[in-house]
């Protein structure tokens, strides 16, 4: 029997034994708070093997000792209240036990004052932004793994879809305060070896830190469902001593200076159209094919195609801007703290030849520099138009508001012509995929359940009214924008109307800019 006992408490304790030699166990990391974390973890493995030695063993006593071969007689008694009271102390007494520790360790996780650094890190998709606090430091850091191995044609590497092309730099030994926000969906910037995991949420500011021990490269990636390309997010940190820090960072500033100098040398450069194609190629493959896909086809109602598209048979000047400046309300960023002007140039250039589009067009970094010189030169021109409209709105009539008088001085009036239904179709089918195929797709049948289907839905078969209310104010709630601000009456008109008639809903309202200009009033 004693034998029995023996081999029971070794099967039971022997995990948490040799816990830390288990490679599936929880490492112990590289900092004080995830070895705080660590040592919690194993407390709290012990305390669940003790409990599970005393109530099995209890359990294989009694099966033993108790059973009916043996003669045994069961007791028939119930309601001990010394029994009650005592399921009712240990457990408590267990919890209180385990709670000490864990609320310690969480205030320490929460405590990132007196940092000696600070960096913050943004999201957006696919990449990662870090930016030194008071040292004129940023930069991106993206996946650098191969096309060739993700796409099956070359074998997987050791760092497999954790490696980057830039990693982050931190010293060791010194505190490091992260503050962590997005470009547009929730991230999280996680590194197992720091016990650092941290939503990283559009519009606010979370805050982490972290104080490494040891030197060395720790890997990591974002731990937050946000995209197709969430699994291609890795995280890499590198950490230094404190010397060899210190000379990074002089080298980075001295290097972000040489950049500039080669960026300024780069406008007066002409590269011939081999060489942008063969820039633009690389530049393409590792900032624009997660989204419009290597071979230029995108996804359609997601992300457009780039083969034959109007802003590639359009003017060379749309499709810089759009590269430049991104597009506000869809997933296509700004890249003009991404790129050089000749990584600009060069990706323009092949985008606008690559895949049958055979343009001709070859830009030029001075192109790029041009267009941005131009943008300027048209925000300062609209800048000073605003104050010479905001000037004259002393002889508007007195009864309006200055507020008043500036907007009617400003703000063109509303076109709210009527249209027959097939110029409502037309004009809104254009509008619907330009801002809302992202989401309800290009067939109206959305994403289920993030977004709608528009086909047969609830607010396609019901009132018109409710239809404006949730194109013009949004949805609060939901990823369901307010439009009343992006486009014209004329536009939201067109395009409740193509939504109430087009895949077959076929309700035949026709809504004309001046319902939605009178809607709500």
């Amino acid at each position: 029997m004693k034998q029995l006992l023996y081999c029971v408490l070794v099967l039971l304790f022997s995990p948490a034994l040799v816990a830390s030699e288990m490679p599936l166990n929880m490492t112990q990391g590289v900092t004080d708070i995830s070895e705080q974390v660590y040592n919690l973890h194993m407390i709290i493995l012990y305390i669940c093997c003790a409990i599970g030695v005393v109530v099995f063993g209890v359990m294989i006593y009694a099966m033993i000792n108790h059973r009916k071969s043996k003669g045994a007689v069961a007791a028939n008694f119930h309601e001990s209240t010394k029994v009650e009271i005592l399921w009712t102390v240990v457990p408590f007494l267990i919890l209180i036990g385990m709670a000490i520790p864990a609320t310690k360790t969480l205030i320490a996780m929460e405590d990132p004052s007196n940092a000696d650094l600070t960096i913050k890190v943004t999201g957006s998709q696919w990449k990662w932004h870090y930016s030194y606090f008071d040292k004129d430091i940023e930069f991106f850091s993206l996946l650098s793994t191969p096309r060739e191995q993700i796409d099956g044609q070359q074998a997987k590497g050791e760092h497999y879809l954790l490696e980057v092309d830039k990693p982050l730099v931190l010293p060791i030994n010194r505190k490091v305060r992260f503050l962590m926000t997005s470009d547009d969906v929730i991230h999280s910037w996680w590194v197992p070896a720091f016990a650092v995991k941290k939503d990283a949420n559009p519009g606010f500011i979370n805050e982490a830190w972290t104080k490494i021990d040891k030197p060395g490269v720790y890997r990591g990636q974002c731990a937050e469902l946000c995209g197709k390309d969430h699994g291609f997010m890795p995280i890499v940190v590198e950490a230094l001593s404190e010397e060899d820090f210190d000379a990074w960072l002089v080298a980075q500033q001295l290097e972000a200076s040489k950049a500039e100098a080669e960026a300024q040398a780069a406008l007066s450069k002409t590269l011939t159209m081999d060489e942008l194609m063969t820039q633009g190629e690389q530049v393409y493959l590792a900032r624009c094919a997660a989204c419009h896909q290597p071979n230029g086809a995108g996804l359609p109602g997601v992300f457009p195609s780039l083969i034959g598209s109007p802003l590639i048979k359009g003017p060379v000047a749309g499709h810089i801007d759009i590269v430049v400046n991104g597009k506000p309300g869809t997933a296509m960023q700004a890249f003009s703290q991404q790129l050089t002007a000749t990584e600009i140039a060069a990706v323009v250039t092949y985008e606008r030849n690559a895949w049958g589009n055979d343009s001709g067009d070859a830009v030029q970094a001075a192109d790029i520099n041009n267009n941005a010189a131009s943008d300027s030169d048209a925000n300062s021109n609209n800048s000073a138009a605003t104050d010479n409209s905001t000037s004259t709105a002393t002889t508007l009539p007195a009864t309006l508001p200055v507020t008043e008088q500036t907007e009617a001085v400003i703000k063109p009036a509303a076109v709210l012509d009527d249209l027959t239904m097939d110029e409502l179709m037309t004009m809104g089918e254009k509008v619907y995929m330009t801002s809302c195929a992202a989401c309800h797709q290009a067939t109206g049948t959305g994403l289920p359940p993030a977004f709608p289907s528009l086909v047969g839905s609830p607010i396609i078969k019901g009132p018109v009214t409710d239809h404006l209310e949730m194109v013009i104010n949004g949805k609060p709630g939901t990823a369901m924008q307010a439009f009343g601000q992006q486009l014209t009456p004329q536009e939201i008109a067109a395009v409740i109307t193509f939504e109430r008639n087009a895949w077959g809903n076929n309700s035949g309202d026709a809504v004309q800019a001046t319902d939605v200009d009178g809607h709500g009033k």
